[in-house]
């Protein structure tokens, strides 16, 4: 590909990437803009776009969230985020950033057994309701959950998508995750809720009178559905154990998330119109737009090229090149979504890690700073994405730099005290 063609790419990517800082135009209509330019310009063509695994639309994660989707959807149906969210309160006694606190914590487990874009699609629901009694913003708990997912989902093989790709290339097990990545995935969660405290420090304001009216109330009256309810819960319940046996099944979380909401559309009486309406085209449609424009920096050589001189700044196995790799990663995976990126960089971090002979530290190096980088910009992560289309629809925005501006600072606090961890794991006393 002629070098025009690179420098042409790249300049796309930055005025849709303008763009979609700058919200002057719909996020999906800069991205799709900005693919549709990519294709113009022959930077990659339909079949890369379209069809291939390393620069193409990432079929599996969009589908995942369609099926996803569309199973919260019908749960919606059923009043069971109403449910959760008044017993949420009565729970914390309407004090808000007890509420968060238990929200964050909730998100971040359930991140580590299922992916993150699944825990948010279900606990969002439940946040925007609980906001709406306690008559908060829901911004800021939104913008909480979304740290504590990628934190958390950092702790598993199946929490983060990066982290699959990380597993299958340099044979790592489920367990080797757990216990390698879950201590500092546990000790950022308790950090995260200590800077959550100072951040968002103005939203705790306890309203005592709307703290009493829900206390008065019966989270049961708020099932209107039981049998739909019972079906939902089972089904979810299924697609749940389909995820946590992806390793002995081998079904892809897209294809167990389809399945299940076929299921569920099946048994139900709910309308599959009325169940298509509350999927987030705009959100899918985005990832779209932003896969084939990372897709055609890596098709025309630019991302490759970064990723080399990354690579080509470490020696070896030593404290030096762990903490280049995972700032490194940190920084390109808040610019660019964290798949594509460790897609990209596996490869690479793989013949260094050979010629080395390390205890796979660059892996963990490169695992926490794709995951943990990709709060720092609202485009950084799927979770951030889905959350941010989530919020838009019940019409309480998250502007791209409101939620940067938390993002960039969770991010080097978090960043900063996995290279802490590292150095003292596998140097100091490795």
């Amino acid at each position: 590909m002629s070098g025009w063609q690179a420098w042409a790419a790249l300049a796309v990517f930055v005025g849709a990437y303008v763009l979609i800082i700058s919200e002057r135009i719909p996020r999906t209509t800069a991205a799709l803009g900005g693919a549709g330019l990519m294709l113009a310009i022959a930077a990659t063509d339909d079949v890369a776009a379209f069809y291939d695994e390393r620069t193409g639309i990432d079929w599996n994660v969009v589908f995942l969230l369609l099926g996803m989707m569309a199973i919260v959807g019908v749960l919606k149906q059923t009043g069971l985020f109403e449910y959760l969210a008044i017993w949420a309160v009565k729970r914390a006694r309407g004090r808000p950033f007890r509420v968060m606190v238990m929200l964050i914590l909730l998100t971040a487990m359930a991140s580590a057994l299922l992916d993150n874009v699944t825990t948010v699609l279900l606990i969002a629901p439940v946040t925007l309701l609980v906001c709406d009694r306690l008559g908060l913003p829901a911004a800021p708990f939104l913008i909480a959950e979304v740290f504590a997912s990628n934190i958390g989902g950092t702790a598993t093989l199946v929490g983060d998508p990066p982290n699959i790709i990380i597993a299958s290339r340099a044979g790592l097990s489920f367990n080797d995750f757990l216990v390698h990545l879950l201590p500092i995935s546990a000790v950022l969660t308790v950090v995260l809720i200590g800077l959550c405290r100072i951040l968002f420090r103005r939203v705790f304001v306890f309203d005592a009178g709307r703290a009493a009216e829900v206390m008065s109330l019966n989270e049961r009256e708020a099932i209107r559905d039981r049998r739909l309810l019972i079906q939902g819960l089972i089904v979810l319940a299924l697609v749940v154990a389909g995820f946590v046996l992806h390793p002995v099944l081998h079904y892809a979380p897209s294809v167990v998330a389809l399945l299940g909401a076929g299921l569920l559309v099946a048994i139900s009486k709910v309308e599959t119109p009325e169940v298509l309406r509350e999927v987030e085209w705009p959100t899918l449609a985005f990832f779209a737009g932003l896969f084939i424009m990372v897709g055609a920096l890596i098709e025309t050589g630019i991302i490759g090229t970064a990723s080399k001189a990354l690579a080509g700044t470490m020696g070896g196995s030593d404290p030096g090149a762990a903490m280049i790799l995972l700032f490194g990663s940190a920084v390109l995976s808040g610019v660019v979504d964290n798949i594509p990126y460790v897609a990209t960089m596996a490869p690479i971090t793989a013949d260094l890690a050979q010629s080395s002979g390390d205890n796979h530290v660059l892996w963990w190096a490169l695992a926490l700073g794709a995951d943990l980088g990709g709060n720092a910009t609202a485009i950084g992560a799927s979770a951030n994405v889905v959350v941010l289309g989530i919020a838009e629809r019940n019409r309480q925005p998250i502007s791209f730099w409101e939620f940067t501006r938390y993002g960039l600072i969770v991010t080097a606090v978090t960043v900063g005290l996995s290279a802490v961890y590292l150095w003292l794991r596998y140097f100091a006393f490795g």
